[in-house]
């Protein structure tokens, strides 16, 4: 049984290690990255905290001693379901199940110039180019001699209130605060000014009325700029505009407003649903397909009873959906009876700041804050890390940092194009 997973995510690589070594299956994994990377951890490589292969690994060299996982790298361009094959960039592949762990991507709502000139946070490429862009703006901003070129350089807006803004926010605010005063002080009172804007009435929405007043408070107590109950419209020419009217001068907009999933070529216009997410039954299956499969942030499953509307698009369910579907297809080839998913909420955290972060657990609801729940968050993350390695160096560079409250990883690192005479 060949089966061709697309996406190398928290549920494209939970299957494939699952039925690794399993001589009944041929897995190809196809990711457009030859990498596997950790995504609630992508703003720490960002703001200079974690190097990239921290939380990233090479997929041959993840899946190097499972003899029936190949990995290939390719680009999805189109589906033939009636032929069973998928149409890569350079080239095409057969199977016999097909299973979709694509995740999402960034949702800009249509707003073409946001789009254009901010910077997302899906990717390590993302981080890279933030990490670059807020170091050479400081660069600049230390030889200007116009107080308002300044000041737009030194300003950063945060656009969704969810934990990567809230992450972010806090994270910029201790930098600005601790490590750039003593890296940076030509720029001390220069008017650097970190806004956090959501259109909601609370940040980290889906979590207890607790833990959205504790970030509030802390984010303002660090100086983070909270901008409720507002709307990102438009950014152009150095100028973030709100939909109220306001406009805040900035050459940096980070956009975590909002993800949609990957619509594909191929797969019928009644297997999407809300998002752009694959709608599939209990057991994962595509809806108004025979051998197509959906998991992670890609999959809308609306038969689960506590998730009537879903589950959450956050890691646990997609780890959680690669692995029950490991089972399933193990199940499948020894004729047995499927079993159906049901998703175990673990709750849910984000960290504020050093020594700060949020928690609440479902079972019983349980809320906690403070260092107990900043440690938990540490924790949480680290054993989350893809491999062991991973783990060592992330646990490696946060006790540099907790015990400097310091890193050295703010270097501008950017590909240069090269003719051959250069010499």
């Amino acid at each position: 049984m060949h089966i061709v997973i697309i996406g190398g995510g928290f549920a494209g690589v939970n299957l494939a290690l699952a039925l690794g070594d399993n001589k009944n299956f041929e897995i190809t994994l196809v990711d457009k990255n030859n990498y596997n990377f950790f995504p609630p951890l992508i703003y720490q490589v960002a703001t200079g905290f974690l190097e990239p292969s921290s939380i990233s690994y090479p997929f041959r060299k993840l899946f190097s001693r499972k003899e029936n996982v190949h990995f290939r790298l390719g680009y999805l361009q189109k589906v033939v379901p009636e032929a069973n094959k998928v149409i890569l960039h350079n080239g095409e592949l057969e199977y016999d199940y097909l299973v979709f762990a694509t995740g999402a991507k960034t949702n800009y709502f249509g707003m073409e110039n946001v789009k254009k000139n901010a910077i997302a946070m899906k990717t390590l490429d993302d981080a890279i180019e933030m990490r670059n862009k807020l170091l050479q703006q400081m660069e600049q901003a230390i030889i200007s001699t116009d107080p308002d070129d300044i000041k737009k350089r030194l300003t950063i807006v945060i656009a969704g209130g969810g934990p990567t803004g809230v992450e972010l926010s806090g994270m910029f605010a201790e930098m600005r605060n601790g490590i750039l005063r003593k890296e940076y002080p030509e720029l001390i009172g220069k008017g650097s000014e970190i806004y956090l804007i959501d259109g909601g009435d609370a940040l980290l929405s889906p979590m207890s009325a607790k833990s959205q007043q504790e970030t509030y408070k802390e984010l303002r107590k660090l100086g983070v700029n909270i901008m409720l109950k507002s709307r990102v419209k438009d950014f152009v020419n150095d100028t973030v505009f709100l939909a109220s009217g306001e406009t805040i001068p900035a050459k940096t907009l980070i956009w975590a407003a909002g993800v949609t999933a990957k619509v594909f070529e191929g797969l019928p216009a009644e297997s999407y649903g809300r998002g752009g997410r694959m709608i599939t039954d209990e057991f994962h299956k595509v809806q108004h397909t025979a051998n197509i499969y959906a998991i992670g942030d890609t999959s809308l499953q609306l038969t689960d009873q506590d998730w009537p509307f879903g589950h959450p698009q956050v890691a646990q369910t997609a780890i959680q959906q690669g692995r029950h579907l490991a089972k399933n297809f193990k199940l499948m080839v020894a004729n047995q009876p499927l079993t159906a998913f049901k998703y175990k909420d673990k709750g849910s955290m984000a960290i504020i700041g050093r020594m700060e972060a949020v928690a609440d657990l479902p079972k019983p609801k349980v809320h906690f804050n403070g260092v107990i729940a900043w440690f938990a968050w540490l924790f949480i993350h680290l054993i989350s890390l893809i491999t062991y390695r991973n783990r060592a160096r992330t646990l490696f560079n946060w006790m540099i940092s907790y015990f400097t409250k310091d890193q050295s990883l703010r270097m501008i690192i950017k590909p240069t194009l090269r003719s051959y005479n250069d010499d």
